[in-house]
């Protein structure tokens, strides 16, 4: 029996995509089909956006504890909810479990900071800043805001944004990479049971035409973006020119530096988690080591006897030290890289 589509959750309820084109989602480490993403239109990030205004107005008036208990019901249900929530990242991304379990972790947490929000949104004053002039701060959302999530970190990326928009009074969307779209449809299953308004979180699935329906859409104020460099910034340059806030994280290439005074036995096993740690699909990522005089040879030669003792697999499988890259085409990307430098003149150790 073929998958069924996946539903846009739009002013408190899972609704159908006006999409005409679905994407496979795959257990990249087994090849298997566990979803459909559908590639959700214009259409579909207007219904968004129209849920989230019209719950805009009483929310951003909604006093700020109030809006942070909410948070504190999240927070809650992810505890409950982790293991299971890392075994969909694992299964949809391929990273090990472990490494699935430790963003979970991270994303509870931006959970929690965001629960501080009576505090965090507090003001700040000062009498007679000027003769007869006082001044007075106040910290006040924006409206409908978005943001654009990679596939690297699917449960984790989208709640660096998510609670604090919501506690801050603001109306949010979401577009999760269509890679990765599981994780983030059981998260927001978990919002579902937090006593939020409707409209006030909303997800929309899709590929390019979703995110570029947020860069344009007059009703967003606001969009936050993680991903690709190139992708980044024609982000940062639509959103901008539609006249939203916009804050865009690209990629990194990381360099490493090894002095001859290193003590190796404590380097080697962090260099090595930096190069390989989530199949190197990070922006912290090392990228580039560069041994500096005398280091050189002996770094270059535990290097790759580390490598080597890598154990790849499933990262379901207990005792696998990296799991695959997210697809064929990505893994052809990585083997492509290793090609041009030998023929650029490089020795593949």
């Amino acid at each position: 029996m073929p998958l069924e589509p996946l539903k846009n959750y739009v002013g408190g309820r899972w609704v159908p995509s006006s999409a005409s084109s679905f994407l496979d989602v795959h257990n990249p480490a087994l090849g298997t089909v566990i979803g459909r993403t559908p590639m959700s239109t214009g259409r579909d990030v207007d219904a968004a956006v129209t849920a989230a205004a019209a719950a805009y107005p009483a929310w951003s008036e909604t006093p700020p504890a109030v809006r942070a208990r909410a948070m504190f019901r999240f927070k809650a249900l992810l505890d409950q909810h982790a293991d299971a929530i890392a075994r969909q990242v694992t299964t949809e991304h391929g990273k090990t479990l472990s490494e699935s379990r430790g963003s979970v972790l991270r994303a509870i947490e931006c959970v929690e900071v965001a629960c501080g929000a009576p505090s965090m949104l507090m003001g700040y004053g000062l009498e007679n800043i000027s003769s007869g002039v006082d001044c007075q701060v106040m910290r006040q959302p924006l409206g409908v805001v978005a943001a654009i999530a990679p596939f690297n970190f699917p449960a984790m990326v989208p709640l660096w944004f998510l609670p604090f928009a919501v506690v801050c009074g603001n109306t949010f969307v979401l577009k999760p990479s269509e890679q990765v779209p599981l994780s983030q449809q059981m998260i927001f299953d978990l919002l579902d049971k937090c006593d939020l308004p409707p409209g006030v979180v909303n997800l929309v699935h899709g590929g390019r035409e979703v995110s570029e329906a947020i860069c344009d859409h007059p009703g967003i104020r606001a969009v936050s973006f993680v991903g690709s460099t190139p992708v980044a910034k024609a982000v940062y340059e639509r959103g901008t020119r539609a006249g939203k806030r916009v804050q865009a994280l690209g990629g990194a290439k990381n360099f490493i530096v090894v002095m001859p005074d290193a003590n190796l036995d404590l380097a080697l096993p962090i260099i090595t988690e930096s190069f390989y740690g989530c199949a190197g699909e990070r922006c912290l990522a090392g990228s580039v080591l560069l041994p500096v005089g005398q280091a050189h040879g002996e770094v270059r030669e535990r290097l790759v006897e580390a490598a080597r003792a890598l154990k790849i697999g499933d990262g379901m499988q207990d005792g696998v030290d990296m799991g695959p890259v997210i697809s064929a085409p990505h893994r052809d990307r990585v083997r492509g890289y290793v090609e041009k430098g030998v023929k650029e003149g490089a020795t593949l150790l």
